[in-house]
């Protein structure tokens, strides 16, 4: 079983390389972070960006440019355009964003004519934290792509969930359905959804996965909160693998907290597309960007 990011890329470097298409990646962060991966021996890179942008950041950082095959496009949006055209092609495996901002990034994931988004699909974005403060990674969703999920939109996000645990090694995954109280409260969205998605685990309707609910955040991580709140027959209170949250504010909350306030680092991609997407901030390390591609490659089929 996979424990820490760094093991990651030992993993995805296994598996061969990738092709990957980034789209509009010609800022220094990014440039790295691919750099990196293609030296770590995990990715075959195709850069959709501007080729003179491009040689100017690889010359003041010292990356070899012959590392990147490079196509010559100006436009953001036409990078992106490209870019998801390479993939539904069947020319690279792994897509990533570069410089160019999410909305336009998910506008070119989410066109119906690319043909990489399948009609009636879920798109949700999984991370992957390793904090200091707990001692093992915790995979979480969703902080970035789904605003409020619906019923059925939280089932396929514990399939993402899970199958992310899986490609960790996680084989029966511990998914903690997030809420404001671990009681039950018929007002609650959260709370009478995170009832129901725990008794369709119960029933063998999610898969292999064990899924309690509702549980608030301490108790789900901790379990001398767990036993101090009289919290019991939880397999999941204090040993969660996988957090599924209410809402994106409350993900997202977390996810920022784990990482710039408990020193956490992080992979994150986007699932529910033909291929896995690497969707990080523009503001994210090099080092984050690189876990996330490790993560992205070890995913892809």
């Amino acid at each position: 079983m996979i424990e820490h990011l760094t093991q990651i890329v030992e993993e995805a470097r296994k598996k061969g390389k990738k092709r990957l298409a980034v789209a509009y990646g010609q800022d220094s962060h990014t440039l790295e972070a691919v750099y990196n991966a293609y030296k770590e021996g995990l990715v075959e890179p195709t850069l959709y960006g501007d080729k003179a942008t491009i040689e100017q950041v690889c010359q003041e950082n010292g990356f070899d440019i012959t590392a990147f095959n490079i196509v010559d496009e100006a436009n953001d949006t036409k990078c992106v355009q490209l870019a998801v055209a390479a993939v539904v092609a069947g020319e690279a495996d792994v897509l990533m964003k570069g410089l160019v901002s999410t909305d336009k990034y998910m506008r070119g994931i989410l066109n119906k004519d690319a043909g990489l988004f399948p009609p009636k699909g879920v798109l949700s974005h999984v991370s992957v934290i390793e904090m200091p403060c707990y001692p093992k990674l915790l995979i979480i969703s969703d902080v970035a792509v789904i605003p409020q999920p619906d019923f059925k939109q939280k089932v396929k996000q514990i399939s993402y969930l899970a199958q992310t645990a899986k490609t960790l090694g996680i084989q029966t995954p511990k998914i903690a359905c997030i809420a404001p109280s671990e009681q039950l409260l018929p007002n609650v969205i959260s709370s009478t959804e995170g009832a129901l998605l725990a008794k369709m685990g119960d029933r063998g309707q999610l898969g292999n996965v064990i899924v309690d609910g509702p549980l608030s955040l301490d108790v789900a991580l901790y379990k001398e909160v767990a036993e101090h709140k009289k919290v019991k027959g939880s397999a999941v209170a204090g040993d969660p693998d996988c957090l599924l949250f209410p809402n994106i504010e409350s993900g997202n909350v977390f996810f920022k907290s784990a990482t710039h306030l408990c020193g956490g680092e992080l992979a994150a991609m986007v699932m529910g597309t033909k291929v896995p997407c690497v969707l990080t901030s523009r503001g994210d390390s090099s080092k984050t960007k690189l876990f996330s591609i490790a993560l992205a490659c070890l995913s892809a089929k």
